[in-house]
């Protein structure tokens, strides 16, 4: 029995040492999985994609449909409402023209998924690029992109973003798919000057390497080196930095909405965007006594998709950390 152990504890050892090893990308993803509280936001996220992509199929009624005599009706499960009586069919209830919340509620997670994801690749593009060049140039190039990122960085985000909804909403672009494309540009103009930041600090680390020397060397061009060779090495940071961009980019279209300066009501129920989340909560803050679910119903989508957003963050900030690799 000895000489068996013995055996079998060798055999164990042999596979050990000669069992492949995983990627970068493979451990990554084992650590991210290992995380409960990631993979909960991850299914959070899903759940609300499928649900602004199948909107027209999920929603139980139009959302512009105006149903007579049926304004405030509180939802069937709600014990306080004895003053009203509840149909069964508005699970959520109905708005002040009768219109159902749950549909509305549905239709209006279209609105913050394209706002939190459009304005994120946007604003990766153009902070990455401004990053890269600031941080590998160098010299007068980097002054002058840092000064540029510093004098937009000062902009109160808030107030500027109020004050490009409210000037050009009557414009051409204001009107354009309900004012989506002016949102879209008013929240990547200032939001990219973090990211460049962090990209130029990625980069002046890392271009002093010995592989980007090796690859200057044996004459790569300069554009190669920045886009082949360091840039997959700032993936990790970007990639963790786009997870806690989107959640903010979500509240600032729910505090827009709430303020009545984000999203244009629709008035065609052919319209892929008819309504917004932050529109949704000012309908209901107006109507908290008579329907106080009219304003919880999108507050919670707004506190469910950020808090999955943030959950997703840290775990691939742990899942992405190098320092971390090996470990279990």
């Amino acid at each position: 029995m000895t000489a068996q152990t013995t055996a079998s504890g060798k055999i164990a050892e042999f596979n050990d040492v000669f069992r492949p090893s995983k990627s970068l990308g493979q451990e990554a993803w084992s650590r991210l999985v290992r995380n409960k509280a990631s993979m909960f936001g991850l299914v959070v996220i899903i759940f609300f994609v499928f649900l602004a992509a199948f909107a027209s199929v999920i929603s139980p009624m139009n959302p512009l449909e105006l149903h007579g005599g049926k304004r405030f009706l509180p939802p069937p499960f709600d014990p306080g409402a004895t003053n009203i009586k509840a149909e069964p069919e508005f699970l959520l209830g109905t708005d002040s023209l009768g219109r159902d919340t749950l549909s509305r509620t549905i239709y209006g997670a279209r609105v913050s998924i394209v706002v939190g994801f459009l304005p994120t690749i946007i604003i990766l593009l153009l902070g990455t690029t401004v990053g890269m060049f600031a941080g590998y140039i160098g010299g007068r190039t980097d002054n002058f992109l840092m000064r540029l990122t510093d004098v937009i960085y000062a902009f109160p985000d808030l107030l500027f973003f109020i004050i490009i909804m409210v000037a050009l909403r009557d414009t051409f672009i204001g009107q354009f798919m309900n004012g989506l494309v002016l949102l879209f540009a008013a929240l990547a103009i200032v939001n990219w000057v973090g990211v460049a930041r962090l990209v130029r600090g990625q980069v002046l680390s890392i271009k002093q390497k010995e592989f980007v020397e090796a690859a200057r060397c044996i004459g790569a061009k300069d554009h190669r080196i920045m886009f082949r060779h360091i840039l997959p090495n700032c993936l990790s940071p970007l990639i963790v930095s786009a997870a806690f961009l989107i959640p903010g980019l979500i509240i600032t279209e729910a505090i827009l909405g709430y303020l009545g300066v984000g999203l244009r009501p629709a008035t065609d129920s052919a319209s892929f965007f008819i309504t917004s989340w932050g529109a949704l909560m000012l309908d209901g803050q107006s109507a908290i006594n008579s329907q106080p679910y009219l304003l919880l119903a999108p507050a919670t989508c707004v506190a469910l998709v950020v808090l999955a957003f943030t959950f997703l963050g840290d775990g691939l900030r742990d899942a992405l950390d190098p320092r971390m690799r090996g470990t279990q």
